[in-house]
């Protein structure tokens, strides 16, 4: 499936400073890789050693955060939007 990828600014250095990339995957986990493939150094920074979302970066699948939808699992859909958002500390 092509789905479109939103890339967060402190991304974008590994995406020449683009802010949408299109990626290849039928699940997001497969989509992440395909994006580290495109993008060296993506992987690291979305999941964690264990191969999981990493707990301060939210991913959104059309607007769903994936972590109420089946995670790196969640099936994709031909166009749908994938987001990456790095959580924000502040105090």
């Amino acid at each position: 499936m092509a789905v479109k990828v939103k890339i967060p600014t402190p991304l974008r250095s590994l995406t020449n400073n683009l802010d949408q990339v299109p990626a290849q995957g039928e699940t997001l986990r497969e989509v992440v890789l395909a994006l580290d493939g495109s993008y060296p150094g993506m992987r690291e920074r979305i999941l964690d050693d264990g191969g999981e979302i990493r707990r301060f970066v939210n991913v959104y699948v059309n607007g769903e955060d994936v972590r109420f939808l089946k995670g790196l699992a969640t099936v994709l859909g031909e166009g749908d939007e994938i987001s990456i958002v790095p959580a924000v500390a502040g105090g």
